[in-house]
């Protein structure tokens, strides 16, 4: 009798400490009673029956799913390769388990085909300039898409855009350009702006002729000093009496 209570006592002793399960703090535990959804327990010390009840074990913790390099054809016809990195984390264990077979390989998948279709939506430019609004616009979709499977997407950020050498070559030569057309914008406004102040210049000079003189005087003062030659200044109004003289036949 005493190995039968002894045998007994250890079946029990077992299928108590089966039944009894530790979920992290992280961690939720989705029962099923008979294959029926019964209820999501945890964290700490839960009891799971066995046979009777079984468990599926969900972490809560965010993800960081690395989304693999996409082919994409831009709207402007430019063939490109775009990879991108999601965070997300499920937010609904019941929904998790039961509306979809691999929450995660879903999300993947869907990640992948969201991905080239918001960027084959846009140009070339706008990939390489607009990536805060292309992220918003992925992210957006794929929380509304995996909303029924009780995923919350966090985060989405588009790591490269990789471009074949001719296409980085034609980049490069369009901001040159772009840089050449700069330059010119510049001189030529900073030439425009000039002719207004020697315009103002001029009208200042024809109504004081003395500015004229002082002007003179002042260019004199600069070719002395930056070379050897000796400039002796001439008066204009007495070139003006030489040019009248010289311009007088005598009858």
């Amino acid at each position: 009798m005493s190995t039968v209570l002894l045998v007994v006592v250890g079946v029990l002793i077992a299928i108590v400490l089966s039944a009894l399960r530790i979920l992290r703090e992280y961690e939720r535990g989705v029962i099923f009673l008979l294959g029926r959804f019964y209820s999501v327990k945890g964290p700490g010390l839960i009891i799971v029956v066995p046979v009777i009840q079984q468990m599926v074990r969900i972490d809560l913790r965010t993800i960081v799913m690395d989304v693999p390099s996409q082919d994409v054809i831009s709207r402007d016809n430019v063939s490109v390769k775009v990879n991108a990195v999601i965070y997300f984390r499920v937010v609904d264990p019941e929904r998790a388990v039961i509306q979809v077979e691999d929450y995660y390989m879903a999300t993947s998948q869907l990640a992948q085909t969201t991905l080239r279709s918001v960027l084959g939506q846009h140009e070339l430019d706008e990939m390489l300039a607009e990536r805060d609004k292309l992220n918003a616009d992925i992210q957006d979709i794929l929380d509304e898409q995996t909303d029924a499977w009780g995923i919350k997407v966090a985060n989405v950020e588009i790591k490269h855009v990789d471009l074949d050498e001719s296409m980085i070559r034609a980049i490069a030569r369009q901001a040159e350009a772009e840089r050449d057309r700069r330059a010119k914008v510049i001189h030529a406004e900073g030439e425009f702006q000039a002719s207004k102040k020697l315009v103002q210049a001029a009208e200042v000079i024809s109504k004081q002729p003395e500015a004229l003189q002082l002007r003179y005087l002042q260019t004199l003062s600069d070719i002395s000093g930056r070379s050897q030659t000796t400039v002796i200044p001439l008066p204009v109004d007495t070139l003006k009496q030489l040019v009248q003289a010289a311009s007088t036949k005598p009858e």
